[in-house]
């Protein structure tokens, strides 16, 4: 693909909408602004991502602003939208040509390429490009080829974005080979895609944060007859000392264990929690929860460790049968409230103990060799919730 040279300039640019521009703005763009990078966990590792904005809506402007992103492209015939914009908010206005991102000094911030065809994006090498960011726009296949370009550019210094009209899009282009692109240009006319990437970066972000988990001793143990129960399996495998967090009631939680470990008489399955009874509340993504039964394949649930670590799974299948069921109760040192739970009662379901500091020490216990007195673990958290989200309320809960 040719290379447009870096010297281009705006004739509809007018001295006062440039000083404007330079006075409310960014001086430079060499790479984003501070606020439009979003944490982003990454497999081992946090990284960042970065998010443009391409509009001419105002709304979509306010919108981005409020939820922490201020670099926006503006089609570069429209200065006076980028100078008005620009005297109400502090952004970092760019704006785009066919083949190119200048900033408000006309240094050329990035280069854009649409990419149709494999020998298109074969074309795309790192070393050729002297802008310091690459903008692809991705007209046919989306995966595979940011996939290539994910390889082509792991060594290079140059960030690379992908142009999405939706979330959708943006989420592929973020989670491509585990690592995904370095940002994306969300380049929408309507506030909602602005509003839903800002919930999915949050969701995101969640998993950063350690859980608080709390330990509890247990005081009640009684076998309690049949009951529906959920065999939640996931997308993803899990390790011993991780589960869901699962209760009767949302103001605790207990951190069921997955059945990953290995046992005589039945193979493991590390991707399977047994979670508990259909009424049970399950901690899902955004400080929410949900009731066991309504997970189907496609819904998102919160991973935890023994640590409180934090991952976002998808529910791959539900498994809903009738099985004999067994009551656990525990307390926590602070609150002399039980807190009670129902499992099935089978050796392959087990409760995550709390860690003894940095000695070996075992990860969960089976229900069938629980005992009053043991430790486990509690995600303690506000009572009331309204459709899985916690309020201020008055309840009671026995």
């Amino acid at each position: 693909m040719a290379m447009l040279s870096s010297h281009i300039r705006f004739a509809h640019f007018t001295s006062s909408s440039l000083s404007s521009l330079r006075h409310n703005s960014c001086s430079s763009m060499s790479s984003s602004s501070s606020s439009s990078w979003i944490p982003f966990q990454d497999t081992d590792h946090t990284k960042s991502k970065k998010v443009w904005i391409w509009t001419k809506n105002k709304q979509v402007i306010t919108a981005a602003v409020e939820r922490g992103w201020n670099t926006f492209i503006f089609p570069s015939h429209l200065p006076q939208l980028a100078s008005d914009c620009s005297s109400t908010a502090l952004i970092c206005p760019l704006f785009a040509t066919e083949r190119e991102i200048l900033d408000v000094e006309n240094k050329r911030v990035a280069a854009i390429f649409d990419i149709s065809t494999p020998e298109e994006l074969e074309r795309l090498r790192p070393e050729d490009e002297q802008a310091p960011n690459i903008v692809v726009n991705l007209l046919d296949w989306q995966v595979i080829p940011a996939e290539n370009i994910i390889a082509a550019f792991q060594n290079s210094q140059k960030s690379v974005f992908a142009i999405s009209g939706n979330t959708s899009e943006a989420q592929i282009f973020l989670e491509a080979l585990e690592h995904g692109l370095d940002g994306i240009v969300l380049k929408v006319e309507d506030v909602e895609p602005i509003l839903e990437l800002k919930e999915y970066f949050d969701r995101r972000t969640e998993e950063s944060n350690l859980l608080n988990l709390t330990k509890a001793t247990v005081t009640n143990i009684q076998v309690a007859g049949m009951g529906d129960r959920v065999c939640v399996d996931l997308c993803s495998l899990m390790k011993p000392g991780e589960g869901l967090l699962v209760g009767s009631f949302a103001r605790g939680l207990f951190l069921v264990h997955s059945e990953c470990l290995e046992s005589n008489y039945i193979a493991s399955r590390p991707f399977r929690v047994n979670a508990g009874p259909v009424h049970a509340y399950v901690a899902v993504p955004g400080g929410r929860t949900s009731y066991l039964s309504e997970l189907k394949s496609g819904k998102e649930v919160i991973v935890v460790d023994q640590q409180g670590r934090q991952r976002i799974s998808i529910v791959g299948r539900v498994k809903i049968e009738s099985r004999p069921l067994i009551l656990v109760e525990a307390k926590t040192d602070s609150d002399n409230q039980a807190i009670s739970m129902l499992l099935q009662n089978a050796e392959t379901v087990a409760l995550v103990c709390p860690s003894q500091g940095n000695t070996l020490s075992k990860t969960s216990v089976p229900v069938t060799s629980l005992k009053v007195g043991d430790g486990v673990l509690l995600r303690v958290q506000g009572a009331a919730r309204h459709t899985g989200i916690e309020i201020q309320e008055f309840i009671v809960e026995k």
